[in-house]
């Protein structure tokens, strides 16, 4: 693709967080040939056939091993919390037995499991839960995701600001007994305690040291009994765990081994994400019967940073997205293995809406609304920066198929600059980047709240284009504690229209999600969502 409309610059930084979307992870872990010890696995002091072998990537960002601060789905085999999901997304009872609500909605009582443990053998305990919270929410650990994961608690938002030193919404009422007071009756709370920032984490081993992660002592289905740098992690099945020992013996993962197309072949690993999609996906190829596909809960888009000129303008924010093929790039860049998104929902998420009205491709309106705009054209606009995850000076072809059509059809040149993988986040949240930014969410529980409220409200963490719009805060405001589940539905896409009309982002695509799975290994479903699925899997004559 001719690439004379992109600047391409490289910009390390020493802080940021790793983008961590499906399909910037499948190609990351699928192509990765770097490292010193392809032969890892076989070196690990573990029958391998007893263990599900997997090839996997190591990042240096430690808040990424941090239930508190990773911005992914943490590591579920190591940690869990008082709710999680089960294959089919029914939200299940995890460390908590079970949990009574008062009639206002407010307040929940949770019963820990009796022989819930860490995996040192030591009780979990209400205290435990609390300690995590209030340590989550501290000033000092700066997390991203605390408000927007425990912030209906009562409380919260004065310990992250440090105007409190404990979470007032947190009761203990024995060991085994957790009162919870929310700020309003909202139906999603429960959903919320399944992302990591609610998961339980022991006080003397995260008080251990920096490292403390590799070493962790959690309450999870699996312990982790090695992890050598750049060569492997090693998992063993938790025996104590309190649901029941899972089924696999043991988890191995390759770090850095080797393409994971190549060591599936090989017999090497027994999983894999793929990059070749057109070869798998052909009948006669002999690998075609081990291939499962699915729809994730996964949306891709650009974010504009409304916040800073050109994108503060609506008229130009829309010029931009009325110059985007969608169609052509799903079937041109994605070689048509992915949906065209016209808005923010995936399809199967609740309120999903096929009526939606999408900006479409006009490049001759966009031109209109960009002359317009207060820019006047394109030889108003200032310099444009696109922040993009990446090294050195490569583009990524998505971000030159846009930058191509933004030169063919406005007359405008964006700079790249590729901010380091490990640390891209951690620079997209302190605000050092671009006017444009490389976006993407998959769904961490089935519900349009975790899109359009999280992403789009006014002052949320994860609001990184600093979007803002009155009519839509009220709207989502009013949807958090709205009980009639059509009328709250209605809200949300409602509010999905504002969102598109005002072009508060350019969305692109729904990922499908492709995986090679080895016909020994049962159990494997695709989820949606990210859940400890390997507790619910087991080999058969590997």
């Amino acid at each position: 693709m001719d690439r004379k409309s992109v600047v391409a610059t490289s910009v390390a930084f020493p802080m940021t967080k790793v983008i961590t979307t499906l399909t910037t992870l499948i190609i990351f872990l699928s192509t990765n040939t770097t490292g010193p010890n392809p032969a890892s696995a076989r070196q690990a002091n573990v029958p391998l056939d007893q263990a599900l072998v997997l090839a996997g990537g190591e990042s240096t960002n430690p808040r990424n091993y941090d239930p508190a601060t990773t911005l992914s789905s943490g590591d579920k085999r190591l940690f869990s919390g008082l709710v999680s999901f089960d294959p089919s997304l029914n939200l299940t009872p995890d460390l908590a037995e079970r949990w009574e609500v008062s009639p206002d909605g407010t307040v929940y009582t949770f019963h820990l499991r009796q022989n819930a443990k860490f995996h040192d053998g030591r009780p979990v305990t209400a205290q435990d839960i609390v300690y995590s919270w209030e340590r989550a929410a501290s000033p000092a650990l700066a997390s991203d995701t605390v408000l927007t994961y425990l912030g209906d608690i009562l409380g919260v938002r004065a310990v992250t600001e440090g105007a409190a030193d404990h979470i007032s919404g947190l009761a203990i009422i024995d060991d085994h007994t957790l009162q919870v007071t929310i700020d309003a009756p909202k139906p999603y709370f429960l959903l919320k305690l399944t992302f990591p920032t609610a998961f339980v984490v022991d006080k003397a081993n995260v008080e251990s040291g920096e490292e403390w992660y590799r070493d962790p002592n959690g309450t999870g289905p699996y312990k982790l009994i090695e992890w050598k740098r750049f060569e492997r992690q090693v998992y063993e099945a938790n025996q104590d765990f309190y649901l029941g020992a899972p089924d696999i013996p043991y988890i191995v993962v390759q770090l850095y081994s080797g393409a994971g197309e190549r060591l599936y072949e090989s017999g090497e690993i027994d999983m894999t994400g793929i990059y070749s999609i057109d070869r798998f996906t052909d009948p006669t190829e002999p690998l075609h019967s081990e291939l499962l596909t699915g729809v994730n809960l996964c949306t891709h888009y650009m974010v504009f940073d409304t916040t800073r000129p050109p994108f503060d303008d609506a008229k130009v924010r829309k010029a931009f997205s009325l110059a985007f093929d969608r169609q052509k790039y799903v079937d041109v860049v994605l070689r048509g293995h992915a949906l065209p998104a016209s808005g923010l929902y995936p399809p199967g998420l609740p309120g999903f809406n096929l009526a939606l009205q999408g900006l479409p491709y006009d490049p001759a309106q966009a031109r209109q609304l960009l002359a317009e705009s207060k820019y006047g054209g394109p030889a108003g606009l200032p310099p444009i920066v696109f922040s993009d995850i990446g090294i050195g000076i490569y583009v990524n072809g998505d971000v030159a198929a846009l930058a191509e059509m933004w030169e063919q059809d406005l007359g405008v040149t964006i700079t790249v600059e590729n901010l380091e993988p490990n640390y891209y986040y951690d620079q997209i949240y302190a605000g050092n980047h671009g006017q444009l930014i490389r976006g993407g969410w998959c769904a961490d529980y089935p519900d349009p709240e975790n899109f359009a409220d999280v992403l789009f409200h006014t002052g949320s963490a994860q609001n990184n284009g600093g979007y803002s719009n009155p009519q839509l805060d009220a709207l989502l405001e009013a949807a958090r504690v709205e009980k009639d589940v059509t009328k709250r539905i209605a809200m949300y896409q409602q509010a999905e229209q504002l969102i598109v009309d005002d072009a508060a982002a350019l969305f692109t695509s729904h990922s499908l999600s492709y995986q090679l799975v080895k016909p020994y290994v049962k159990g494997y479903v695709f989820t949606p969502i990210d859940i400890p699925i390997e507790r619910y899997m087991r080999l058969e004559g590997k």
